[in-house]
C-alpha cells in the first residue's frame, strides 16, 4: 500500500479535527456550560477527537485496516458536525468535522 498524497492530506485533516474537537470541548464547551456539556454531546465530541487521532495513527502506520477506522471516523465526524451545529456557536468545529468526514469517506472507499 503506497502512502499517497491523498492519504497524507487525510492524516493532516484527521489531526486538525482531533485538535479542533478536543480544543473546542475543553476550552469552549466546558467554559460555556449548559447544553455544551450535556453528556451525550460531550461524549460525542470526545469520541470524535479520539477516532480522528486513531484514524490518523492507522494511516501513519500504513496498515490496510485504515479503511475500517476511516469509515468509522467519517461516521462519527458526521454525527459530531450535526450535533455541534445543533448546540450552536461551534462553526469551526462543524466545518472541521465535515471536512474530516469527507476526507475519511474517500480513504475508506
Amino acid at each position: 500500500m503506497a502512502f499517497s498524497e491523498e492519504m497524507n492530506r487525510c492524516v493532516e485533516t484527521c489531526l486538525s479535527c482531533y485538535r479542533t474537537c478536543l480544543g473546542t470541548a475543553m476550552n469552549h464547551c466546558l467554559v460555556t456550560g449548559g447544553k455544551h456539556v450535556e453528556p451525550a454531546h460531550f461524549r460525542l465530541m470526545m469520541a470524535c477527537a479520539e477516532m480522528c487521532r486513531t484514524a490518523a495513527h492507522f494511516m501513519l502506520i500504513n496498515t490496510p485496516h485504515h479503511k475500517h477506522t476511516c469509515r468509522e471516523c467519517a461516521e462519527i465526524c458526521g454525527e459530531c458536525a450535526e450535533d455541534c451545529d445543533r448546540v450552536g456557536g461551534m462553526d469551526e468545529c462543524v466545518a472541521m468535522c465535515r471536512a474530516c468526514a469527507e476526507s475519511c469517506r474517500k480513504m475508506a472507499a
